[in-house]
């Protein structure tokens, strides 16, 4: 089976990465083999599979000038995860977009694809601005499949419109495919029916609703995805479906 691949995109602070982990987390404990690719400045989207532990980003190792493996930028996490982050420039020098260009073409280089043979690729990608570098992983040799995680704020859905407009106006060069909005809430005033709304003038659905939850925040406290921290918990049996609906979603 070719690996399926995903792009999960939003603004920054929505909860994209807390999604991510949550479903790599999940996709793991389901038996898939998952690389998680973080294209992030920060380079925290794969914190909570490793307990806190910061994964060494790409761009770093390729400043330092000297050979790099791939066991130097890809680590082990929860469940076998594969972790790896992009990174970013030196505060105040360079393009952060550039750095996903620099991260994803290194990967290629060192085969890492080839030689993890991942089930699953989920790449977590920044989204306030689509510029050519975060718009790399939209690139059909990358991703199948992209879904926006939203909530109802302004802000927010603002930003998962532009990034909407992106994947449709790539949409006849091979690029990937918009499966849809995670409403990721934060408890605003009629929050699904805005993003409903959204989902409408952008043609899309509105793919899944993951509540906001304490339990969620009690994980992350203890560096922790809450599939991991407690696996027993709706929100947890929230993301296995989330992971469940994308893989038939993704397969069909």
């Amino acid at each position: 089976m070719a690996a399926l691949r995903i792009a999960i995109y939003g603004k920054g602070g929505i909860g994209k990465s807390t999604t991510s982990a949550n479903l790599a987390a999940a996709l793991a404990d389901s038996g898939y083999r998952v690389l998680q690719v973080g294209c992030d400045p920060k380079a925290d989207s794969t914190m909570l599979l490793t307990h806190g532990s910061r994964v060494p980003t790409i761009l770093d190792a390729v400043r330092s000038g000297g050979e790099i493996h791939l066991e130097d930028i890809v680590k082990v996490g929860y469940g076998g995860v594969l972790c790896a982050e992009a990174g970013g420039p030196t505060p105040g020098v360079g393009c952060a977009g550039r750095g996903v260009i620099v991260a994803l073409d290194k990967l290629e280089e060192l085969r890492a694809y080839e030689v993890y043979n991942p089930d699953v690729v989920i790449y977590d990608v920044l989204g306030d601005v689509v510029c050519g570098g975060f718009a790399m992983p939209l690139r059909g040799v990358y991703t199948d499949t992209v879904y926006i995680v939203t909530s109802g704020e302004m802000m927010a859905m603002y930003a998962a419109s532009n990034i909407a407009h992106a994947v449709r106006g790539f949409a006849g060069r091979g690029y990937a495919r918009l499966g849809g909005l995670i409403l990721n809430r934060r408890n605003v005033k009629d929050e699904r029916e805005q993003v409903e709304r959204l989902a409408t003038e952008i043609s899309s659905e509105l793919f899944f609703d993951i509540p906001r939850c304490l339990e969620i925040q009690d994980a992350e406290n203890a560096g922790q995805t809450v599939v991991e921290f407690m696996p027993d918990s709706e929100i947890s049996r929230l993301y296995r479906e989330l992971a469940v609906r994308i893989m038939e979603e993704c397969r069909s």
